[in-house]
């Protein structure tokens, strides 16, 4: 079987409100993490974008603005499948600083409407075919992930969660590091 094109998107729109400062910009083994999880998207699909609120950070490559005024990844991601080359989108959250490339490539290969882990939605895949339900869900002002799955036909893969893990704090990103 042909290898699946894969789009990543990098989710760089939420508040940072718990972490106090813009998470992207954090630095995490010598880089920032957008730098670091712009790199593993690079790694692992053939297209990558980011999505956010345009003009909000200063990154080196450019950030398409998610067009909602909601921060909830809900909207990165319905701005992400609209704007793929690809059918299947990878979505790695900027505060994700342990996920491999093969993670994300297990993801896109196992996507139908989505591929997800036990620990959540987000790292993980969204097929075009899931966007009606996400942008009705949106535009109702429904914007958990989570309650998606009993309307889609979803894919659980069993992740390390170590390999997913998120830093909503400077100390939970400091407990990354060790």
């Amino acid at each position: 079987m042909a290898r699946r094109l894969l789009t990543g998107v990098l989710l760089v729109g939420g508040a940072s409100e718990r972490f106090g400062s813009p998470k992207a910009l954090a630095r995490f083994e010598g880089e920032t993490l957008a730098e670091r999880a712009w790199r593993t998207l690079g790694d692992a699909c053939d297209e990558r974008l980011a999505v956010g609120k345009r003009g909000e950070l200063q990154l080196p490559f450019d950030v398409l603005d998610d067009g909602s005024d909601v921060r909830a990844p809900i909207a990165g991601v319905v701005a992400g499948l609209r704007a793929a080359a690809h059918d299947v989108c990878v979505f790695l959250p900027v505060d994700c600083p342990h996920v491999t490339a093969e993670v994300l490539r297990t993801f896109g290969a196992a996507c139908r409407d989505a591929a997800v882990t036990t620990e959540g939605p987000l790292p993980g895949a969204w097929g075009g075919s899931s966007l009606p339900v996400l942008e009705r869900r949106l535009r109702q002002g429904r914007l958990s992930l989570l309650h998606t799955y009993e309307e889609l036909d979803v894919a659980t893969i069993d992740v390390e969660p170590t390999l997913v893990a998120d830093a909503d704090t400077p100390e939970e990103l400091a407990r990354l590091l060790s």
